[in-house]
C-alpha cells in the first residue's frame, strides 16, 4: 500500500467496519426496511429474506472495512470492492423516488443522505487507477 493511500484507506476502511458491524443484530422491523429500500434500487433482491439480506451486508461492509484497513491487500483490489459497493449506493439513489430533483441530477433534501456516496466511487476509482498506474521497475 502506498503511504498516500493510507489516510483513504483508513477513513473509508473504519466507516465500513463501524457500519458493517452495528448491522450485525439488525433484525425484524429494521431488516425490512433496509431490504425495501434496496429493492427499490435492484429488483432481484426481492427474493432474499430480509434478515438474511441485512446479515449479508453486514459482512461485505465489514469484510470491505477489514481489506481496506489491511496494508498487504492492494490498493486496486480493494478499490475494486469500493466501487463495487459505491456503484450499488449510487443506484440506490438514483432510483429510490423522491431523492432527486425532477428531470435532475441534483438530490433533494432528502436525497443528499444517499448523493454523497458519489465520493466513494470517486475514491474507488482513484486507488484502482493509482495503483495500476504507478511505475514499476524496469
Amino acid at each position: 500500500m502506498k503511504v498516500s493511500h493510507v489516510p483513504l484507506r483508513v477513513t473509508i476502511g473504519a466507516f465500513f467496519l463501524n457500519s458493517g458491524l452495528s448491522k450485525r443484530t439488525l433484525e425484524g422491523e429494521a431488516a425490512q426496511g433496509l431490504h425495501g429500500r434496496a429493492v427499490g434500487a435492484v429488483p432481484q433482491l426481492k427474493h432474499l429474506d430480509a434478515n438474511r439480506f441485512a446479515r449479508l451486508l453486514s459482512r461485505a461492509e465489514t469484510a470491505l472495512g477489514v481489506a481496506l484497513l489491511t496494508p498487504f491487500v492492494p490498493s486496486a483490489l480493494v478499490g475494486l470492492g469500493l466501487a463495487g459497493f459505491s456503484a450499488g449506493l449510487v443506484q440506490l439513489y438514483l432510483k429510490t423516488p423522491g431523492m432527486r430533483e425532477a428531470g435532475s441530477l441534483k438530490p433533494t433534501q432528502q436525497g443528499t443522505v444517499l448523493a454523497k456516496d458519489i465520493w466513494l466511487l470517486g475514491a474507488a476509482l482513484t486507488l484502482v487507477l493509482d495503483d495500476l498506474t504507478r511505475r514499476r521497475p524496469a
